[in-house]
């Protein structure tokens, strides 16, 4: 009875609202409403990302298009925290909700981006319950630093499975399930989007992907 609200109604609201708010691109609208370019049409990998925001319309355009990805992934799961048990499994549709929602762009159609930036969002907004965050983030940081992979997509597929495995690991002791089962639905989605735009991949005609 009572139950219900909390337990179904909330998350599958707030899945709902991560992956429609996830579906819009900001790093390809800003540089072509601010700036009249199209980011996708003249990067090579034509991805529609901050880092092309970056490289062609300069670094102020490209953070504010790489905090509104971020913001993306970051709102809907700080409201839920603030409405569902911390330790729930519907904690994991809510999690995967703006990635997954990033990655498939259903509204351009289904040809979104690599999904980092509102991957990072979205494990901030589980601040300070969980500090998975840092599962990907030191990844990126060794894996650009001290042990350099390349190209980009290389190191992303690495950090991505990083972060599932660690939280998997994790969870056998904190019981953190939804947030494991969660980053584990992130980290698939963010190996797919990156394994396809490898050029060690992307040889492959079964695994090429259509331009945005």
């Amino acid at each position: 009875g009572i139950h219900l609200m909390p337990d179904f109604f909330i998350p599958v609201l707030y899945s709902i609202f991560g992956f429609l708010l996830g579906g819009v691109l900001f790093s390809y609208h800003l540089p072509k409403l601010l700036r009249g370019v199209d980011i996708v049409a003249l990067s090579p990998d034509h991805n529609p990302g901050t880092a092309n925001a970056v490289k062609l319309c300069g670094l102020p355009l490209g953070l504010l298009c790489l905090a509104l990805d971020m913001a993306k992934g970051f709102l809907p799961v700080w409201l839920a925290m603030r409405r569902l048990p911390p330790d729930t499994l519907w904690l994991a549709p809510v999690l995967l909700a703006p990635v997954l929602g990033h990655a498939l762009a259903v509204f351009y159609p289904f040809r979104g981006g690599k999904a980092v930036a509102v991957t990072f969002g979205t494990l901030l907004g589980l601040l300070p319950f969980s500090y998975a965050v840092f599962a990907l983030a030191l990844p990126y940081i060794f894996f650009s630093t001290i042990v350099v992979l390349h190209p980009n997509e290389r190191r992303s597929v690495v950090s991505f499975f990083l972060l599932g495995a660690f939280c998997v690991l994790a969870s056998l002791r904190t019981h953190h399930f939804g947030v494991a089962l969660g980053t584990s639905g992130i980290a698939l989605v963010g190996m797919w989007k990156n394994r396809v735009r490898d050029p060690l991949f992307r040889r492959r005609p079964d695994l090429e992907e259509s331009r945005f």
